[in-house]
């Protein structure tokens, strides 16, 4: 039996993950920073049951990482898949975000998932055999207010996945990045909440995920398709997933940088209309 490690699994992509690699036959070890957020996947586990071991893991934590995935290894063997999902977001105007903000997301998003893959790397390459799969996102080819601190945490999993991948192909490791686009999770719709912000941008965008939720794109979708390249043998890197992955990927890829910022510095009813013209997209709130 295949075994999977998985980070961030008490909600929404990292929750239906742990349920689609069970479902589909694989030992999960299923890890969370907070064991108290446990419940509703111990009860999915029981009513089911799956073959999941909840672990405590703080991927923020050097020490948590190395000892959670050493005790793993050690009381159950070669660990042949990581997902590499947990994440935060904090959103606002570069000017008005703490700078703690700005820290916990690179430490979240980037650092832990550094954490995650040094301490797998050495079994999987001893046994020269191994699938590494990271949810990025849309938000690392994308930079845009009011994300801009997310976005920078998910340009540098870009860099460093697409290092990693050549690196660890000629141990006949796999490494895959996701891209999702706008998914149905607690994070998208947190982005939609009202701001005081001094800048308009941070209110517009929040608006278009408010749109774009009103038809939800379900975070299984996503669990769906790492569960299929886990169990497949492509060595393709980049997986944009959700409906407006690849239109939005498409439409900053057919800027150039100049007319991106100027998108972005339009007045409201300047980016409500080009937003309403390449996408069909009505984002003004109240209409």
């Amino acid at each position: 039996m295949k075994s999977v490690l998985i980070t961030g699994t008490s909600k929404g992509i990292g929750f239906e993950t742990a349920l689609s690699f069970a479902r589909g036959g694989y030992k999960v070890f299923a890890t969370m920073r907070n064991l108290e957020a446990a419940s509703t996947l111990q009860k999915q586990i029981t009513e089911e049951s799956l073959n999941v071991i909840i672990y405590k893991m703080d991927v923020d934590s050097d020490e948590s990482v190395k000892h959670c995935i050493q005790s793993i290894i050690e009381e159950h063997g070669i660990i042949d898949v990581l997902v590499n999902n947990a994440g935060i977001e904090r959103h606002g105007s570069i000017e008005e975000l703490p700078m703690s903000d700005f820290k916990a997301i690179m430490e979240t998003n980037y650092f832990g998932v550094i954490r995650c893959i040094q301490a797998v790397l050495p079994q999987m390459r001893e046994n020269k055999n191994g699938c590494i799969i990271n949810v990025g996102s849309v938000a690392g080819k994308i930079s845009n207010t009011p994300l801009s601190a997310y976005c920078a945490s998910k340009f540098a999993l870009e860099a460093l996945i697409e290092s990693l991948a050549g690196e660890v192909k000629p141990f006949n490791i796999r490494v895959s990045l996701i891209q999702p686009g706008i998914i149905d999770t607690k994070m998208a719709h947190d982005v939609t909440k009202d701001s005081n912000s001094k800048y308009p941008q941070v209110l517009r965008f929040g608006a278009m995920f408010e749109e774009s939720l009103k038809q939800p794109t379900p975070p299984s979708m996503v669990a769906d398709l790492m569960f299929e390249i886990a169990n497949g043998d492509s060595w393709q890197l980049r997986h944009p997933v959700g409906p407006t992955a690849l239109p939005f990927l498409g439409w900053r890829a057919s800027l150039t940088d100049e007319e991106w910022v100027d998108f972005n510095a339009q007045t409201d009813e300047e980016w409500f209309n080009s937003v309403e013209t390449t996408f069909g997209m009505n984002v003004r709130r109240g209409k």
